[in-house]
């Protein structure tokens, strides 16, 4: 048997097996104790010189040794009695001891007590890391975490279908990972980003609500909340459904349950701004797009938290202050920030000029009164203003944003990220939720100098057709043609959960006929739309019913339930920050015959 360290006392009196490892060793002379440790647990074995050769055995032992003891279970005595592990109150005096394995000394510490392993260490020894009780724990989570999810899932009506890896390459906005075909030398399939189009097809096919837990793959950079390479989520899908309000319904009891029953978390909604936009028979707001990035300059704001973005644009507009001469002045209000350090405000001084500032101008609300290098180009109307306009108080601090409304937007958002975490503001048992919907169809990229997709073209554009044609028709005095387009919004929708996006999801385009309009906007004809999507607009001429759906991450949502910051720390065997394997050394080379095979060759990097 295995420890079971919460019903061995059942077992008091009885001669029984157990296995493990040595987690830890103490020689006392007559007496040898040792830890024994599984995933249940620990339990105390107690050696004594009578059994000779177990006795033998147990002087060479050292930690990590894998062993097999037998023995009578007992009580200890009540001033041995260990308050810290639910063994305790008992111990297993052993009549035979096996030595299953040895262990070399250990590269990292497999204990949760003492000084934590590197993570560069710990991800290329994780087979070792794994037996921390910590890392244990987040295994079993993880595995009960999919089972609430699949049986939310089941108790709905949803179809888990599985759909290939090996697919084609798809717009979703990251780069694919290739796979060469040696069957088809020069073709190659694609892992698939989402399932995206398989999931609209099992609509075509009379599939009414699919769902899966489906592995995806994006070749992007990788940070804090996102993994490289492969990363899970609920991909979930629902046939006859025209508004994105009919998913957010649907799916949005899973997130709530989530949170509080499977997380123990509170739910709050913090900020004020966000409360008018609540609708019946749900806590979790609609934020329009537009509104969430004026009000806290992201469109994945934490509501744990006030500290919204003030505009000040209307009091400045007349002013003599240079710095304030701008199309938008906006502030933050730091509650407490007076006592902020000259150096700590250097600090976001650099984070805001990174974000794009000239510069953080501030005003600190002191006992002695109003103090900032600014004061003296504020006209007294100007200060009184900014102090009720923001509610500053004795004790509180504003930060100023002058310049392009989305500039100011950016930097302040960034600014009350930061702000909240340096004042505390984010109580890792409170979960904020809400939608962020309407997001613009198309967005100008400036990296191209050209108009491109917001998301993606399976969206459906809020309007059809009719408001694609309309747009394209229009000709505006007072704005541009580009600007026109920016008009249009997607019925797209993405969930927040305490400033992560974890959900995204859409009414799809259905119609052929909006899918060749929403490419020909870009310039693209209607034979690359055909060669791209080709599979997809021949199903949809064969009676496609409307469809929406949307598709959790699955990682990010687990990483805020299990309160980190660093998505590795829920993965059982995750890359590292350079998208390498340290465990297994990959990305790696590979034989001559087979890049033959897949006939492919390696073209030398140049000087």
């Amino acid at each position: 048997m295995r420890i079971l360290a919460n019903e061995s006392a059942n077992f008091l009196g009885k001669t029984i097996t157990v296995e493990g490892w040595v987690n830890s060793r103490r020689d006392h002379g007559g007496l040898i104790f040792i830890d024994l440790r599984d995933h249940t647990g620990i339990l105390q074995l107690v050696v004594t010189p009578e059994t000779v050769d177990s006795f033998k055995l147990a002087e060479t032992i050292r930690d990590e040794f894998v062993l097999k003891a037998t023995g009578k279970l007992r009580e200890r005595e009540p001033d041995l009695i260990n308050p810290n592990i639910t063994t305790g109150k008992i111990e297993l005096v052993v009549d035979e001891l096996i030595l299953l394995n040895k262990s070399e000394p250990l590269p990292v510490n497999t204990h949760d007590d003492g000084e934590k392993s590197s993570e560069e260490m710990r991800l290329k020894y994780r087979y070792l890391d794994l037996r921390r009780p910590s890392m244990q724990k987040i295994l079993k989570r993880r595995s009960e975490y999919y089972r609430f999810i699949r049986e939310f899932m089941y108790n709905h009506d949803f179809t888990e279908i599985t759909t290939p890896i090996l697919a084609n390459s798809s717009p979703e906005g990251a780069r694919d990972f290739l796979v060469p075909s040696r069957l088809h030398p020069g073709k190659f399939y694609a892992l698939p980003q989402a399932p995206q189009q398989f999931k609209q097809l099992l609509m075509v096919g009379g599939v009414n609500k699919y769902f899966q837990i489906a592995p995806c793959f994006r070749d992007e950079d990788p940070r804090a909340d996102r993994l490289y390479g492969d990363f899970y989520q609920l991909d979930m899908e629902m046939a006859f459904v025209d508004s994105g309000e009919t998913v957010r319904e649907a799916i949005e009891p899973l997130f709530l349950s989530l949170a509080t029953d499977f997380g123990q978390k509170k739910l709050v909604l913090n900020s004020e701004p966000a409360k008018k936009y609540l609708v019946d028979n749900s806590p979790v707001p609609r934020l329009p797009f537009d509104f969430a990035m004026d009000t806290y300059g992201v469109d994945k704001p934490d509501l744990r938290y006030g500290m919204e973005l003030i505009d000040l644009t209307e009091i400045f507009k007349d002013t003599d202050f240079k710095v304030f001469k701008a199309p938008c002045v906006k502030a933050l209000c730091v509650k407490g920030g007076a006592k902020l350090t000259r150096r700590k405000i250097d600090e976001f001084t650099e984070k805001a000029k990174k974000e794009g500032a000239g510069g953080l101008a501030y005003i600190l609300y002191t006992e002695e009164g109003a103090k900032s290098p600014i004061l003296k180009f504020m006209t007294e109307s100007e200060i009184s203003s900014v102090q009720k306009l923001t509610g500053a108080k004795t004790g509180d601090a504003v930060f100023f944003g002058a310049d392009e409304r989305a500039r100011v937007n950016k930097v302040l958002g960034q600014l009350r990220i930061a702000f909240a975490d340096h004042m505390g503001l984010k109580n890792p048992e409170e979960v904020a939720y809400c939608w962020v919907v309407d997001f613009p169809f198309y967005e100008w990229d400036e990296k191209n100098h050209k108009l491109d997709f917001g998301h993606n073209p399976f969206s459906m554009p809020k309007g059809g057709l009719k408001a694609l044609e309309e747009v394209c028709a229009k000709r505006s005095e007072t704005m541009s043609r580009t600007a026109d387009f920016l008009s249009i919004k997607a019925d797209q929708y993405d969930m927040v959960m305490n400033g992560y996006e974890v959900c995204s999801g859409a009414v799809r385009n259905y119609n052929p006929e909006i899918m060749y309009k929403v490419f020909n906007i870009l310039g693209y004809n209607n034979e690359y739309v055909e060669a791209r999507f080709g599979g997809m607009l021949s199903a949809f001429k064969f009676g496609a019913p409307p469809h929406a759906g949307c598709a959790p991450g699955l990682d990010r949502i687990f990483m805020v339930l299990e309160n980190t910051d660093n998505i590795r720390d829920i993965v059982a065997f995750p890359k590292n920050g350079s998208g390498v394997d340290l465990m297994m050394n990959s990305p790696s080379e590979v034989d001559q015959v087979q890049l033959d095979e897949s006939h492919l060759a390696i073209i030398p990097e140049e000087d």
